[in-house]
């Protein structure tokens, strides 16, 4: 008799009611309205407005889900079930059933007095579908940890983000029934097919070109001529119209797998350009670079931001079946960005065929790019959970 192949099953619910236990418990019942069974992983997600009762939030997701592990944070904003709450009071709920995944929960912590130089407590996993990671920004080293990780444990996809929910000393992680103010809390799940995507939210200009001297972060020459020259030229090869864009968002576009004949959005991670010198031709950015890498040119804006989510939705899930999704969106997106509430999220919902989503506005999104993770700004990451 042939082995029957289990699918996952996702749920999601959302309230914005004042009330944390009220809340919690609305969220969760919706969370666990379209499952059949006790869920293996749940994300429970909370607004500054619940950081003082999240003990009683988690106690209601127990009471509603009796989940056998249970992740989350305070942050800026939550997401879930096609909806953005920026600000006031939210309560969001992600569970799964994950029929044959292994989940391995964690909680890692930065060690020594140069926060970069240990961290314990990050599972030794090599072979993982996805881990997801919510952080700490004051206490845990986010970008060094993941440079080290690439290094250590290349292609381990790592997805989350940074969780400011208040000030320095005001965070509060949770894992499984414990609430921690510092480090990183997630888990790692194994067997069960995960889609990890990126949203970087730009379009390139001008010409790739091949880094021909540089140090440190500072780029001298791009394809033989310096850097600065190469910029300016591309910039006034714009139509005036777009022109304008460069004084909102430039971006250095840096291939990270140079083993491709085209490189498409998805092949560049963007950092910030940190300044120009005419004098000596040279450009920094907010990243190491080294001779011989690939370099474009990008700009962002709203149109290029729900542009590239539309065309990494659409090209990710060809294909594909998903049950649900984990969204980490950066806080400098939302309204601000798109002059209307909702965008991320229901793009994403759409995309799903339903609103089993749910995640949380970012300082800093985790997601691989060309292989590797790393912390992104003004992105869209997810974790999309497929059906065999």
């Amino acid at each position: 008799m042939a082995s029957r192949t289990l699918s996952c099953r996702i749920g999601a619910g959302l309230s914005g009611a004042p009330w944390t236990r009220a809340a919690a418990g609305e969220a969760a019942r919706g969370a666990g309205s379209g499952l059949g069974a006790r869920p293996d992983l749940a994300f429970l997600f909370l607004s500054a407005d619940h950081r003082e009762a999240a003990a009683e939030a988690i106690e209601e997701v127990r009471d509603e889900l009796r989940p056998r592990h249970l992740l989350g944070c305070v942050a800026s904003g939550v997401v879930a079930c096609g909806r953005e709450v920026e600000s006031g009071p939210a309560v969001g709920v992600w569970a799964a059933e994950l029929p044959e995944a292994e989940v391995e929960p964690f909680h890692a912590v930065a060690l020594g007095a140069d926060a970069g130089v240990s961290v314990a407590g990050f599972p030794e996993t090599e072979d993982a579908s996805v881990v997801a990671f919510l952080v700490d920004p004051y206490t845990f080293p986010a970008a060094p940890f993941l440079d080290r990780l690439n290094d250590e444990r290349p292609g381990l996809p790592v997805v989350g983000g940074l969780a400011v929910g208040g000030e320095r000393g005001e965070s509060a992680l949770i894992v499984d029934d414990e609430i921690v103010d510092e480090g990183g809390v997630g888990a790692v799940v194994s067997g069960t097919p995960v889609l990890t995507l990126v949203s970087q939210g730009c379009r390139p200009f001008g010409r790739e070109a091949v880094i021909t001297a540089a140090e440190g972060n500072v780029v001298h020459e791009l394809a033989g001529e310096p850097a600065f020259d190469r910029l300016r030229d591309d910039i006034a090869a714009l139509p005036p119209a777009e022109r304008a864009l460069v004084t909102r968002g430039l971006l250095a576009g840096l291939v990270i797998d140079e083993n491709r004949a085209d490189y498409g959005l998805g092949d560049f991670l963007m950092r910030g350009l940190l300044g120009a010198d005419e004098e000596t031709g040279a450009i920094a950015i907010g990243a190491p670079v080294r001779v011989g890498q690939t370099l474009r040119f990008h700009v962002r804006d709203a149109a290029s931001a729900d542009e590239d989510l539309r065309r990494t939705l659409a090209e990710g899930l060809i294909g594909r079946r998903p049950a649900g999704a984990l969204l980490f969106t950066c806080n400098g997106r939302g309204s601000d960005l798109f002059g209307a509430p909702d965008h991320d999220a229901r793009l994403v919902s759409e995309a799903l065929g339903g609103p089993a989503l749910a995640g949380f506005f970012c300082g800093g999104e985790i997601g691989p790019v060309g292989g590797k993770s790393f912390l992104h700004g003004f992105t869209a990451t997810l974790a999309v959970f497929l059906e065999r």
